[in-house]
């Protein structure tokens, strides 16, 4: 009998050609393939020329920790399980991450087939700095819990790559706006490797302007510019000072407000109060 292994096994993000050679031999020979979604892994097969059978499980989000047990038990039994997830590296904002803990915590092989990354991708095309970098995954989509993780989004050092659906987009890059400050630069990126891929690129303020106009659709990775050091805290006699000149040209509200926020890289809330202090004591 020999020695069992889980393999996680990196797929494409889009383009059906990115499937590498490494992961057709261990999808090709594996035991068992637990797959996220096993319609969209058959078509993968399908496309790789390689048969399904009975090999082919559903482990998801749902079943994932029930799944972990059984799957140990097969690994140690010298199975080899190749789990895939239904596009890039599992684990990943994808299940994944329980099977390699309990195998892992059993003593058992686990190993890595690398591949596309809708997070890595993106964040080499957004343009913006790559040396340090934090992946936040899906924010939180209301309350407290999206308030506080959109506050750490604004505090970061690093470059932040977050996942977003299109629906969503929109209010997502509102928020960012207002709290991390209408300058901050952003790159949106869809659709990665196939047909119709796009990254847009310009400040939270124009992505908003933008896709008020444009209705995203498709798969979606946002990347945020890190917060820069060397941009020095407004004080508050400084805001006030540029929001009364503002006003006093007749500047809407609204443009005063993303002016302010832009020169001063805070955020929008805070320029919009301090515009709207200096046009209440005119």
């Amino acid at each position: 009998m020999g020695e069992g292994a889980l393999v996680l096994v990196a797929t494409p993000i889009g383009n059906l050609g990115d499937l590498s050679p490494r992961a057709v031999e261990v999808l090709r020979t594996a035991d068992v393939i637990a797959a996220e979604d096993t319609r969209r892994t058959r078509t993968l097969l399908t496309h790789a020329e390689i048969p399904a059978g009975r090999r082919l499980r559903a482990v998801h989000e749902h079943n994932e920790r029930a799944s972990a047990t059984k799957i140990v038990e097969e690994v140690r039994a010298g199975a080899l399980v190749a789990y895939v997830s239904d596009a890039g590296m599992p684990g990943v904002s994808d299940p994944g991450e329980r099977l390699v803990r309990a195998c892992a915590e059993a003593g058992l092989v686990v190993e890595v087939i690398p591949g596309p990354s809708a997070a890595l991708t993106a964040l080499v095309l957004s343009g913006l700095p790559t040396a340090r970098f934090v992946f936040e995954g899906f924010l939180p989509v209301k309350g407290r819990d999206r308030d506080e993780r959109i506050s750490v989004v604004e505090r970061e050092e690093r470059t932040i790559v977050l996942f977003e659906a299109p629906h969503r987009l929109l209010r997502t890059l509102t928020d960012l706006a207002e709290v991390c400050g209408g300058d901050r630069r952003v790159a949106v990126a869809r659709e990665l490797t196939k047909l119709h891929e796009e990254v847009w690129r310009g400040t939270l303020h124009e992505s908003v302007l933008h896709f008020e106009q444009t209705a995203p659709r498709g798969e979606i990775v946002v990347v945020v510019e890190p917060n820069q050091h060397d941009v020095a805290e407004p004080t508050d006699e400084e805001l006030a000072g540029e929001a009364l000149a503002l006003v006093s040209t007749g500047m809407p509200t609204r443009e005063a407000a993303d002016r302010l926020a832009s020169r001063f890289r805070v955020s929008r809330r805070r320029a919009y109060d301090a515009v709207i202090a200096q046009r209440s004591a005119r």
